[in-house]
């Protein structure tokens, strides 16, 4: 790894090419604004990219830690602010009296850790310096001596591997000591990335939550101090911990922390950015999660974590800042099968933000060999805000599957009888499937303009789904269980909203004509239903540049077929279809207020809306149908 300087700081690269520039002076090799040695840049292609700080909502990069620091106290009750230190404590503090208090803490910038883990059974307190900055030492004795003043038998100091943090907790203990404090220093250093250890050791990451609440547990339950460090010490050595990342984080104000190309992930990652152990292509979250337990376990690495079939573990899942929900639970599905294919017992499983980097977006992941005395420890009840109110059933062996209690039967799979209405009916079904497949693009363009530009291919997929369904079942005699035939293939083929109001509509329409009941009354009111359906169902009402402004016009003509004269049938349905013609044209000049097209500017909507459009089409069909008739 390579050495370079900016400024009066020596920076290292991140690119192994030491022996590349072996014997070049700094000068020579290093630009003053580099991010990386010459040689690197050079194998880069030396582009200069313009970099600047990552956007962050906050009010400045000087004040983020004590804005935050003050957000989190004032919307918890639980907690307290130490006037003239960055130090959070519980407000119960008398309920500390004779027993031990336990204090973490470090760099801001892993929200919840650490202040979020302060409660009755698990933190008294927790410290925060800068951001990714160890806390100085003065503020971590006052936090020492507020809880040793309010009556703690000792105070416990929980420490992530870091040589920021190991000096300035230790220094503070020292001091704190020689004030006549009993305290003592835990050091989590769980970190499964490297296969060798170092003289700096392994790193403490996420880890850490499970001492605090271990320990926590523990303090509660009125241990010593001795016993507290014996027991998590012990425990200590069944927890190893590996991250990944997608992206690089940034401090307030600072440049992102590293480079990393689009497609590549780093392997192994600190908490604060640092090196991993390799960079890989990103593959799906299954090969990942192996990837990354399959580093943790190997017993040719020296740091590994031991683990074989019928060993139980405790699984933190650790959003490191930046992955969706959506992410975290593919993610943890992951874990929990890969972990279960080995044989091991996939015990309790926590999954969310518990100590991140920022905006890394990156995930760790966890793993603690625990036996029925850590389970009861990780079970028992806290306060803290960030702990998660973890299920205590054992995750592996449960059934997870709840078998429906009744069949939903759905219309289009029952077996029908044919009547004397069927061959029309088919007539009119695949009229308007071939005239919507013919329409298709045509209905895109319309839609481009206004919407995401897929009406067509939506109106296609029920067409072809209609049409696949007659080449193989019989058009049944009775209009309403036809309809709802062809309300459940357009819920299920079309989607969006326009398979859910399609299929509204002849739901409601479905119950008002029966196959002794199919006269032209009988499907005027059939159509009001189904219209006043979508109406109430969807929100929108004639006017609203939706397919409301061609239907609604159409069935206020078709309601006159409920007097009309029985020769004067057919021209009731020609109106009909000429009003929702006009109807469909006319939406070119209406403002959108329903539906996707409301988002845009009205100036720049000027075409007919889709929807619109395509129920003139699929009315115009079923006149040229019935027409055909005479």
């Amino acid at each position: 790894m390579c050495a370079f300087k900016r400024g009066a700081m020596l920076l290292f690269c991140r690119h192994t090419c030491f022996t590349q520039t072996a014997g070049v002076s700094l000068s020579k090799a290093f630009g003053s604004d580099a991010t990386h040695c010459a040689c690197c840049r050079k194998s880069e292609g030396a582009r200069k990219v313009k970099m600047e700080p990552q956007k962050k909502l906050i009010n400045s990069a000087e004040s983020c830690v004590d804005d935050a620091l003050l957000g989190l106290v004032r919307a918890s009750g639980g907690l307290s602010l130490l006037k003239g230190h960055r130090v959070v404590l519980r407000s119960d503090l008398e309920n500390l009296k004779g027993k031990v208090a336990l204090l973490s803490g470090g760099g801001s910038g892993h929200e919840p850790a650490h202040a979020g883990y302060i409660g009755a059974g698990m933190l008294s307190a927790a410290v925060a310096g800068g951001v990714f900055a160890s806390p100085p030492p003065g503020s971590i004795l006052a936090a020492i001596l507020s809880l040793h003043n309010a009556g703690a038998s000792g105070v416990l100091l929980i420490v992530k591997n870091y040589t920021g943090d190991r000096l300035n907790f230790g220094l503070a203990a020292e001091q704190a000591r020689n004030q006549g404090v009993a305290v003592d220093m835990v050091i989590v250093a769980e970190d499964c990335a490297f296969d060798q250890p170092s003289k700096a050791g392994r790193r403490g990451l996420c880890g850490t939550v499970f001492i605090h609440k271990l320990a926590g547990a523990l303090a509660e339950e009125g241990c010593s101090l001795d016993q507290i460090v014996s027991k998590v010490t012990e425990i200590l050595k069944r927890i190893g911990t590996l991250g990944v990342s997608l992206s690089p984080c940034s401090v307030p104000g600072c440049l992102p922390s590293f480079d990393l190309p689009p497609g590549d992930m780093e392997v192994g990652l600190g908490i604060h950015g640092e090196p991993g152990i390799k960079r890989s292509k990103v593959a799906s979250a299954d090969e990942v999660v192996k990837t990354m337990i399959d580093h943790m376990t190997n017993p040719s690495s020296q740091l590994h974590l031991p683990l074989k079939s019928g060993d139980s573990v405790v699984v933190c899942v650790n959003n490191l800042g930046a992955l969706s929900c959506l992410e975290m639970a593919v993610v943890t599905r992951s874990a929990i099968i890969c972990l279960e294919s080995r044989g091991v017992v996939v015990a309790r499983v926590m999954s969310g933000l518990f100590m991140t980097s920022l905006e890394m977006a990156g995930v760790s992941l966890t793993l603690m060999r625990a036996d029925k005395e850590t389970l009861r420890l990780i079970d028992a009840k806290t306060t803290a805000p960030a702990w998660p109110n973890l299920s205590n059933v054992c995750l592996s062996g449960r059934s997870y599957i709840t078998e429906p209690q009744t069949t939903i039967k759905r219309p289009q799979d029952e077996k029908h009888s044919e009547g004397p209405l069927s061959p029309v009916m088919h007539k009119a079904l695949e009229k308007i499937c071939s005239t919507l497949l013919e329409k298709q693009e045509e209905l895109n363009s319309l839609d481009r303009a206004s919407g995401d530009g897929d009406c067509g291919n939506t109106h296609a997929q029920a067409a072809r789904a209609i049409q696949e369904w007659l080449q193989g079942h019989v058009v049944p005699g009775c209009p309403g269980k036809l309809l709802s035939v062809v309300a459940g293939l357009v819920q299920e083929k079309m989607g969006g909203s326009s398979g859910a109001l399609y299929s509204l509509f002849l739901t409601a329409a479905a119950g008002h004509v029966t196959e002794g009941r199919s006269n032209a009354a009988a499907w005027a009111t059939a159509m009001n239903a189904g219209t006043e359906a979508m109406k109430k169902y969807g929100g929108a009402a004639p006017g609203d540049r939706t397919m409301l402004d061609a239907l609604c016009p159409a069935v206020d003509e078709l309601i006159k077929l409920a007097t009309a004269p029985s020769g004067g049938h057919m021209a009731v349905l020609q109106s009909a279809v000429k009003k929702a013609a006009s109807g469909a044209e006319a939406t070119r000049d209406l403002k959108a207020r329903a539906g996707r097209a409301s988002y845009i500017s009205p100036n720049l909507v000027s075409l007919p809306d889709p929807g619109a459009v395509a129920v003139a089409t699929i009315l115009k069909a079923i006149l040229e149908v019935l027409e055909g008739r005479k």
